[in-house]
C-alpha cells in the first residue's frame, strides 16, 4: 500500500514504515503529525484517485529528527573584473516516519 501525499508544498510517494526527509516542520522529536492532502492511494490494485484529494484519507507520521542537509556551494565570478564570491548554504530538514495510511 502506498499513497501520494503533499507535505510542505512537495508531493511524496510514501509507504508504511518509510522514513523521508521534508523541509523543516515545527514540532519536537516524537511529536505526531497528520497530513490530509492525499492525492492517490494504491491498496493492492485498488487505486483511489482524488479530485483533487481523496476524501477521508490521512497519513499519520512522527518526527524522528531535525537535521541539516549537505552544504551546497554557490560560486559567482565575473571574468576579467577580479570579482569572485563563494558562499555556502545548508538546508534544514525534518526526518519523518510514516506510521500508517488510513482511508
Amino acid at each position: 500500500m502506498y499513497a501520494i501525499v503533499e507535505i510542505a508544498g512537495q508531493q511524496f510517494k510514501v509507504n508504511k514504515d518509510q522514513k523521508i526527509f521534508v523541509h523543516r516542520r515545527k514540532g519536537e522529536v516524537g511529536d505526531k503529525l497528520s497530513f490530509d492532502k492525499v492525492y492517490l492511494i494504491d491498496n493492492e490494485s485498488d487505486v483511489k484517485v482524488g479530485t483533487p484529494v481523496v476524501e477521508g484519507a490521512i497519513v499519520n507520521t512522527s518526527i524522528l529528527a531535525h537535521v541539516r542537509g549537505d552544504k551546497v556551494l554557490v560560486f559567482k565570478k565575473k571574468r576579467r573584473k577580479g570579482y569572485q564570491k563563494l558562499t555556502g548554504h545548508r538546508q534544514d530538514f525534518t526526518q519523518l516516519l510514516i506510521e500508517n495510511i488510513t482511508v
